[in-house]
């Protein structure tokens, strides 16, 4: 299939995967996945394959940048501990599980703790897509654990492949040295690469040249990282996270509104064609087994599943119950959480396109010759676990989320008007100051102050005096003034289409009408 049709071809496939979706009310990830494996069918396909280099240099750096700058960093700090286990120590916890029952299923140990390697970590973008209906602070400490156990996963991989193709020794020394490596190497190249994006950015002068500086930032800190022997995954995030606590100091506003349409719709693009991509990919590891090896392998990926599923829960309850007898301070109890939400977090552990490239990745042969041990079923095994925890995990999780009854998350609200109220009180106390030091008439002074307490009573909600009031006139005003821009829209329109205005004029005052009516909608300015 030439790359031209199957470009289009991607896209109607997530055009249509998004309507169906909508209309079924079902993650797109897993209607995404399901028809990439029925479109592995149409003829041509078979030799389409999604080439490990192209995830792990291409899909991954973008996305994992892009998830990292809309991380919370605050939420981070506050559950580093939890996090710092579950990307580490859970990480090393499943991958020697998953080897041990794929062993005893009649895997070799070399193919077995590849395999555990490859399916260890949770997947950053399906659980960035898929577990958006949890409380702020879950999703949180999930994306958290998914940016950052990649870093461990790929060293295991790197020392269970190395050790089975021949030519490297292995010892625990060995392995703490190459994880040490891995994150201290990687903090250090993506915090230097953040450092510079911010200073090439800040003398830029344009919002295109600042915004083509980011788009290189993660590719940078990832090969960077490579460069060093380090985690080019962690770089990334590391850059990513630095951005985020800079970036609203540092970008203009041109730039960042810029800089947040380009990378929420490519990220919905790369996304989309990442999961359909793996369900083709699903579908070709399936055509490469026998019928003998296609039993065995199935009972072996439900097997490989179920202690996937074991070890994540069995994991964090016993962190969890062994951190309240060692750690009894107040501030811990802040950070508990109910035994629901574990079951929740276990179901959220979703796998992805990180565990099959690394999959596909494994070598064909060892350095003495011979083909490499059970490769063919350490994909085939891969693409069926990541094909359950999508589609099964991804159904179960909503209501599995009811049934753990989770309280009303209003923190994002009371947050957002705590912002509102702090900016406009400030801004009301230095109108006049302000004012007269820029030579503003005392009319124009009275007139911006008043603007200020009407919308300072607005983002005071119904607790501010008259507030009900106050805010149904609100809602009226923006109504007016969105059916208004419309009228303008339309008679701008007409302009053009009597040629008395150029499609450039034309273009420049719709931009200006569509920033009024976003700032008036709401939500309108809040990329999705």
């Amino acid at each position: 299939m030439h790359a031209l049709e199957l470009v289009v071809l991607l896209g109607a496939v997530l055009v249509t995967a998004g309507v169906l979706a909508h209309r079924a009310r079902a993650p797109l990830p897993v209607v995404l996945l399901v028809l990439g494996a029925l479109i592995g069918f149409v003829p041509g396909l078979a030799q389409v394959h999604l080439p490990p280099e192209l995830m792990l240099l291409v899909f991954l750096p973008a996305l994992l940048f892009w998830d990292s700058i809309t991380s919370s960093v605050r939420e981070i700090r506050f559950n580093l501990r939890g996090v710092v286990l579950t990307s580490t120590v859970l990480v090393g916890l499943t991958a020697a599980a998953v080897a041990y029952v794929a062993h005893l299923l009649g895997m070799p140990w070399g193919a077995a703790w590849v395999l555990g390697a490859a399916l260890a970590p949770t997947d950053a973008t399906a659980t960035g897509v898929l577990a958006r209906l949890l409380p702020r602070r879950n999703v949180a400490i999930l994306r958290a654990e998914s940016l950052i156990n990649d870093g461990t996963a790929l060293v295991l991989y790197g020392v269970a492949v190395g050790v089975t193709v021949g030519g490297l020794t292995v010892s625990a020394g060995r392995v703490a040295w190459l994880l040490v490596l891995s994150y201290v190497g990687g903090l250090l190249a993506g915090a230097s690469v953040a450092w510079l994006t911010v200073r090439v950015r800040s003398r830029a002068g344009d919002a295109r040249l600042a915004n083509a500086v980011g788009v290189l930032t993660p590719f940078a800190s990832f090969l960077l990282a490579e460069k060093l022997g380090a985690s080019g995954v962690f770089a990334v995030v590391v850059s990513g996270l630095v951005l985020s606590q800079v970036g609203p100091r540092t970008l203009p506003a041109a730039a960042r509104r810029q800089g947040e349409s380009f990378w929420s719709l490519g990220t919905y693009l790369l996304n989309g064609a990442l999961f359909i991509l793996v369900g083709v990919e699903i579908h070709s590891a399936v055509g490469h087994v026998s019928r003998v090896q296609l039993t065995s392998g199935l009972l072996t990926a439900l097997a490989v599943w179920a202690a996937i599923l074991v070890v994540r829960i069995g994991f964090l309850f016993a962190s969890a119950y062994t951190i309240r007898l060692v750690d009894r301070r107040p501030s811990q109890r802040l950070r508990r959480v109910s035994n629901r939400a574990r079951v929740v977090s276990t179901v959220a552990g979703f796998r992805g396109a990180v565990s099959l490239a690394a999959a596909l990745a494994v070598p064909t042969a060892v350095r003495a010759g011979g083909p490499f041990p059970s490769r063919d079923m350490v994909v085939f095994v891969t693409a069926v676990v990541v094909a359950l925890t999508l589609i099964v995990q991804g159904v179960l999780l909503p209501p599995v989320v009811r049934w753990a009854r989770f309280a009303p998350d209003t923190a994002s609200e009371d947050e957002h008007r705590l912002a509102e109220q702090v900016a406009t009180r400030g801004a009301l106390d230095a109108v006049r100051t302000v004012g007269a030091s820029l030579g503003i008439d005392e009319a124009v002074i009275e007139r911006t102050a008043q603007e200020y307490r009407e919308h300072l009573q607005v983002v005071e909600g119904p607790a501010a005096p008259g507030g009900d009031h106050v805010q149904q006139v609100a809602r009226q005003y923006a109504e007016l003034r969105l059916a208004l821009i419309a009228k303008k829209r339309q008679s701008v329109l007409q302009l053009r289409d009597e040629r008395r205005i150029d499609d450039a004029v034309l273009r420049q005052v719709q931009a200006q009408l569509d920033l009024e009516e976003l700032r008036l909608s709401p939500g309108g300015l809040h990329e999705d």
